[in-house]
């Protein structure tokens, strides 16, 4: 495919975001527009040159449509990103709980296909933010952390 496709396209474009831990919305952003994917190299360059305008625009333009949850006042932070505009549903200083709904997977801010992105951080000062581990808990096999195989599909209890 040499040409951009639509993210509804995409098997996961759509699908419900649940909360990956129990915590305060601390930042949550709504409104900024899912972009056309893409997968071809030639489709990539336009993208790519768009690279510098990002970084430049900042967390809005690099995240796009997001929800930050603090685990506690002052972090770790766990932000999930690249949500569907309009789909966010979390609001900054409600508390959330882990399963709970907070938007839809689409294709906003630096993303070339539909996908989220989940990381998390010491701090919300994303230049000087450092990254901490991800546990996963699977209490379905004899409790205990695991980390998930690429393309192993599980669901937050």
């Amino acid at each position: 495919m040499l040409a951009t496709e639509p993210p509804e396209d995409f098997v996961g474009y759509g699908a419900p975001i649940l909360a990956p831990a129990s915590g305060t919305v601390v930042a949550a952003v709504d409104g900024e527009l899912d972009h056309e994917a893409r997968r071809s190299q030639v489709a990539l360059i336009p993208y790519a040159l768009s690279q510098a305008r990002r970084v430049r625009e900042g967390v809005r333009a690099i995240a796009g449509n997001h929800v930050v949850i603090a685990l506690e006042p002052a972090g770790p932070f766990v932000l999930i990103a690249h949500l569907q505009r309009g789909s966010v549903s979390a609001a900054v200083g409600s508390v959330v709980m882990v399963g709970e709904n907070i938007g839809s997977c689409g294709n906003s801010g630096n993303s070339t296909q539909p996908h989220v992105h989940v990381q998390v951080t010491d701090s919300t000062t994303w230049p000087t933010a450092r990254g901490r581990p991800i546990v996963f808990e699977r209490p379905q096999v004899n409790g205990g952390n695991w980390l998930p195989r690429n393309g192993e599909a599980f669901t937050a209890s």
